[in-house]
Parts: C-alpha cells; sequence; structure tokens
C-alpha cells in the first residue's frame, strides 16, 4: 500500500468519526491553533455536513492554514486561493461580522509576505477591539488567546479588563 494510500485512508477513517459530532467553536479554535494536517481535515469534513451560517468563512480560514501545511509547492498555492476566496466572499456578505475580521487577521499577520495577504491587518485590529465585547464568550477566548502571541492585537488583555 502506497503512502498516498495509506493517507487517505487514515483522513477517511478521521472523517467518518468527525461526521458523527457537531460543529464546535471552541474545538474550530483548537484546530485553528495547530499545524496537524487530520484535524484541519476533520473540521473541513466537518463543516461540509453543516448548515451554519459561518460555514464558508470557517472553510476559508481552515484552507488558508491547511496551505501552510500541505507539501506541494502547487498544492500550497491552489488551497491558500480557494481558502482566501471563501474567506473574502463571507466578509463581502456580512463585513459587520468581527469574527470574520478575526478570521483574517490570523491568517494575514501568519501568511508569507510574497502572498501579499496582509494589506487589512490595521483595519481587523480595530474592528475587532471595537466589537470585542459584544462577542459570544467562546470566541473572547479564542481572541484573547491569539492575541498573546500576536504583533497586532497585542495589549488585547489589558485593554479588556
Amino acid at each position: 500500500m502506497s503512502l498516498t494510500n495509506i493517507s487517505f485512508f487514515l483522513c477517511t477513517l478521521f472523517s467518518l468519526s468527525t461526521v458523527a459530532q457537531k460543529f464546535d467553536k471552541a474545538v474550530f479554535y483548537q484546530v485553528m491553533e495547530t499545524k496537524d494536517s487530520l484535524k484541519i481535515n476533520g473540521q473541513l469534513v466537518l463543516l461540509q455536513n453543516t448548515s451554519i451560517k459561518e460555514k464558508q468563512a470557517y472553510e476559508g480560514a481552515l484552507l488558508l492554514k491547511k496551505a501552510g501545511v500541505v507539501a506541494s509547492k502547487k498544492d500550497k498555492l491552489a488551497t491558500f486561493k480557494l481558502g482566501k476566496r471563501k474567506l473574502e466572499n463571507a466578509l463581502e456578505k456580512d463585513s459587520s461580522n468581527a469574527e470574520y475580521h478575526f478570521l483574517r487577521l490570523m491568517i494575514q499577520e501568519n501568511a508569507p509576505k510574497i502572498l501579499g495577504y496582509h494589506t487589512n491587518l490595521e483595519k481587523d485590529n480595530i474592528y475587532i477591539r471595537k466589537n470585542y465585547k459584544t462577542l459570544s464568550a467562546v470566541l473572547q477566548q479564542a481572541i484573547l488567546g491569539y492575541s498573546k502571541q500576536s504583533k497586532t492585537l497585542s495589549n488585547l488583555s489589558t485593554e479588556t479588563k
């Protein structure tokens, strides 16, 4: 059995066990912190089987995250472009969604400069800070956790007290 077949089998097996689960925002943000392609793929499969309104933004963010862990440069770029398109489409449809701004900020802050996807950092930073106190506890926790290693969202913990 080739390595590709083994990888496909494991992804399928992981995916089938994931389908039985419900989408959990806290788990989504835990996966966004990892570089584990199996967990990223599991969340993508889980999202394919849900009808939540944030689906497009979450898929976009996960694909952008996945682009950083796939092996082939061709696959990296294709995955990145698809993820970017999904996330930007979600933002275009609902530009007042602070969570989408946070997802984009996380990706842009960590995207390689050569990709040119870092032009909205300050805009998203301002929007997240302005709307932070109106967000769900799970999202506030994810933002606060991310801010500890973020250059853009630094000092957020002192502002929220």
